[in-house]
């Protein structure tokens, strides 16, 4: 495909405080177009997805397609925890790590601010020995939560960024989270709303497998429980292109399977097994402490959705969660049980360092070119409107065609619209 592919691995430090003390390895996987690779492109670094999960390889078209016909050279960096980046898990903790209060300790090294200083490191190991300052600068992409990482960046180390990407990423500017997932509940509301009016048997469908669980311990292959509530974390699927229709082909399969053998069957509770928390512990531990500044997340979705009554599948129709994080899943998953004394503790925890610096952002002078999704259920519309008009020298192109995973779904015209506002070319 004429790129060169080189593996790389820095040493960085657990705790940027602490700089000679414990290191943790980062691994950047570096492609390079060919036909521009004497030139001083750019690098696109993209802190993709998560928070908790690794990039992945990259495919040759979609996005990474688009970035590379345009010349740019990429970093795909598994965030610190995640992927090949001293992956977390029960059995790869440090020997000095072994009670809750350790571990929670320990996890607190692994927000968007150290992965931002994980990013700047690696800037200046790359990209330090060139003569021109703005040839050491390189531009960042961010999806999701990788927009989150972006704006961390802007915020503490402006001077290594030459231009932003962000697509479905403009982070709310809180301090704590409970706003967020209150906002997110009426997107959750109106996106079940749409599903029960595309498949309005499923109502029934759907209440009787939640009774069935509720009657039944359901054990899945990996030990873990299919309780209600985890199988309303299905939901999640409800933010990304097709996923209605793929809850429905999941609910029509569970309920056949309830129909014929009054059990679900090893291929319905496989579909569980491959949700990613159990391998992916981060997404859970950090997933509300990463809106956190100064204050403590207290389980806010639990405690958000516990106020509406369209939650409860015994007296509405059942309402799938989002994106949430609820203190149940470190019982019901199996692999994030010897992490559930360390969650409450960093659940209750308000010492949290800043991740935003506002001041910076009103003054910013990078350029910040963001595709903005009307429909978003994980960034929600307002607070990302809230957050553009934060950020100087940011523009947005928004658009009710796509959703949340729109760079996946088309990716050519997303990015086309990035790099056409990048010219900052007004009428």
């Amino acid at each position: 495909d004429g790129l060169k592919v080189v593996e790389r691995f820095f040493s960085v430090p657990l705790d940027y405080a602490n700089p000679e003390g414990q290191k943790i390895r980062i691994f950047a996987r570096h492609i390079i177009p060919k036909a521009k690779a004497e030139k001083p492109e750019d690098e696109a670094k993209l802190p993709f997805c998560g928070p908790g999960f690794e990039v992945g390889l990259p495919s040759s078209r979609g996005y990474a397609g688009e970035l590379h016909t345009k010349g740019y050279q990429t970093l795909w960096l598994d965030q610190r925890g995640t992927g090949l980046s001293t992956p977390l898990s029960p059995e790869t903790l440090p020997e000095n790590v072994k009670t809750d209060e350790e571990i929670a300790q320990y996890l607190k090294h692994f927000r968007a601010d150290n992965i931002v200083r994980d990013c700047e490191f690696i800037r200046k190991a790359l990209l330090g020995n060139r003569e021109s300052p703005e040839d050491q600068k390189w531009t960042l992409m961010g999806q999701s939560f990788g927009g989150f990482c972006a704006i961390t960046y802007l915020s503490f180390y402006p001077w290594g960024i030459k231009e932003v990407f962000i697509t479905g990423g403009l982070a709310p500017l809180v301090d704590q989270p409970d706003v967020v997932y209150e906002a997110l509940t009426h997107q959750v509301v109106k996106r079940n709303e749409v599903y029960y009016k595309k498949y309005p048997q499923d109502i029934k469908r759907v209440r009787n497998i939640l009774a069935y669980l509720d009657s039944n311990q359901v054990t899945l292959p990996s030990g873990g429980h299919l309780t209600p509530s985890r199988w309303l974390q299905v939901g999640m699927t409800f933010g990304r292109h097709g996923g209605i229709d793929s809850i429905h082909q999941l609910v029509f399969r569970a309920s056949n399977d309830l129909a014929l053998f009054n059990k679900l069957s090893y291929k319905v509770l496989q579909i569980f097994d491959h949700q990613q928390l159990d391998g992916n512990p981060l997404y859970a531990i950090l997933h509300e402490p990463v809106y956190c500044q100064g204050k403590a997340a207290n389980w806010s979705a639990a405690r958000v959705i516990e106020q509406h009554h369209q939650f409860s599948w015994q007296k509405m129709k059942a309402q799938a969660d989002t994106a949430p994080i609820f203190p149940d899943m470190f019982d019901d998953y199996a692999n994030l049980r010897p992490w559930k004394g360390a969650a409450e503790i960093l659940a209750r925890d308000a010492s949290w360092a800043p991740v935003y610096d506002l001041e910076q952002l009103a003054k910013n002078e990078v350029k910040v070119s963001a595709v903005t999704y009307f429909n978003d259920m994980f960034v929600e519309f307002n607070f990302a409107q809230h957050t553009a008009a934060k950020i100087k020298n940011t523009e947005q192109y928004i658009t009710n065609q796509l959703v949340h995973d729109g760079i996946h779904e088309d990716a050519g015209d997303v990015m086309k619209k990035l790099f056409k506002m990048s010219k900052r070319e007004f009428d």
